[in-house]
């Protein structure tokens, strides 16, 4: 699948803010068609898999909170959901 401009800025938002070691945006929008938030675009919800070190001695909530900052925006307004799944390298 080709990946649209949001999911294209969200993986050029995180490398910059956290030199990830691993990261996966992933399109979910196909399997909540017709569901709340799907506004058509095809780029409604993500599952972000990031791993860095600057999650290393950081909270579960406090590394959500850091991921939704550094995308600015983009959660909300041009994307409804986001799950996000942030560790820090060596965690399982």
């Amino acid at each position: 699948m080709k990946k649209g401009p949001a999911q294209l800025e969200m993986e050029m938002l995180l490398e910059t803010a956290f030199a990830p070691t691993r990261l996966s945006v992933i399109n979910d929008s196909a399997k909540h068609h017709g569901h709340s938030g799907d506004d058509g675009s095809g780029e409604s919800h993500f599952t972000i898999e990031i791993e860095s070190a600057a999650f290393t001695g950081v909270s579960r909530l406090i590394r959500q909170r850091m991921v939704n900052k550094a995308l600015g925006d983009i959660p909300g307004t041009r994307v409804h959901a986001l799950a996000i799944k942030a560790s820090a390298p060596g965690e399982i």
